[in-house]
């Protein structure tokens, strides 16, 4: 690996990603249209020459080609991620992360690039009866428009990968805790509890079964499987994980880790029912023996990444603001 394209290079993981990738000796091509990336997660990528940024959009094909130009992998992160709000506007899953995919697969094709890495999502297993659920599980009926646009976006990669060659990594993530998280549970809770510690909405009845996995774990994961991949002289096709820890918890649970974080003690107000949002999976917990079998493991569990993030947000006020 000697010079990686990164999409959504200014998001949560993707700017973590750049970070590693510097770290490591490759030069990076980082590409974000910046409609939810944030320029102050490159501030430290920014000073090195062996970095570029360059603004421009998914759906813009003839620029994401000529970006692409002379680069020999890429990781593909950006995505809309707002699962809650996917019936709200049906189109902008199909765009940011279907079509957004097939024009990363057809830049990669005319500029002869053959290596992805993917960023998928446990949701594309819906509501899978098997748990602890593994790559080979079956899917069942999709029960978010973000989960069936990466079943798409899978099924694009996986169709590139055996009509031209391509070598391909799908990475099915669980959510993701850590520095420079700007949405999600902790961020909505810790929000909450500035505006009003004595009490804390919690959507649906804080039973939901989740399991996370922190950012640089993440990374540690996706580099470690890209890389070993590439020692071995990998042919193409292509190669699915989940990415998780062998652990989950109860809504409930992060609440009483965030809240004994901070000291505080807030009445729990539940909205009830056993799901917070249409498509909301109330027990979501992967199989991560196959990723495990290869040497990495988690260093942090659930709740040291919970707190690491809160204590993050608690250190950069500054991203409720720019959400806002």
């Amino acid at each position: 690996m000697q010079k990686a394209f990164v999409t959504g290079a200014a998001g949560f993981i993707g700017s973590n990603l750049v970070d590693r990738l510097l770290t490591d000796k490759v030069s990076v091509v980082g590409w974000d249209n910046m409609s939810t990336g944030q320029q102050r997660f490159l501030e430290g990528a920014s000073v090195s020459p062996a970095f570029t940024l360059i603004r421009g959009d998914n759906l813009d094909l003839h620029s994401m080609k000529a970006a692409m130009a002379g680069c020999d992998i890429v990781f593909h992160l950006a995505a809309n991620a707002d699962v809650r709000f996917g019936t709200d506007q049906p189109r902008k899953d199909l765009e940011q992360n279907t079509i957004a995919t097939h024009n990363v697969l057809e830049a990669m094709r005319l500029n002869g690039i053959r290596r992805i890495a993917f960023s998928s999502t446990g949701s594309v297993y819906g509501e899978c009866e098997t748990i602890p659920t593994p790559e080979d599980a079956p899917f069942p009926l999709q029960t978010s428009l973000y989960g069936a646009s990466k079943v798409a976006g899978e099924g694009l990669i996986s169709a590139y990968c055996e009509g031209f060659g391509f070598e391909g990594y799908i990475f099915r993530f669980v959510s993701i805790l850590g520095e420079r998280y700007t949405h999600g549970h902790v961020f909505d809770f810790y929000k909450q509890l500035r505006e009003h510690p004595g009490w804390l909405k919690i959507l649906g009845d804080g039973k939901q079964r989740k399991s996370y996995l922190y950012v640089q774990d993440c990374v540690d994961a996706i580099l470690h499987v890209v890389g070993k991949e590439t020692a071995r002289g990998a042919k193409h096709g292509v190669q699915v994980y989940n990415l998780g820890t062998p652990e989950y918890v109860r809504v409930n649970d992060s609440v009483s880790f965030i809240s004994a974080a901070l000291g505080l003690n807030p009445e729990l107000r539940h909205t009830g029912g056993d799901r917070g949002w249409i498509g909301d999976n109330p027990f979501i917990f992967l199989e991560t023996g196959k990723i495990q079998a290869t040497g990495w493991k988690p260093k942090l569990t659930i709740e040291q990444g919970i707190v690491r993030t809160l204590r993050w947000l608690e250190a950069n006020p500054w991203v409720y603001g720019s959400r806002e």
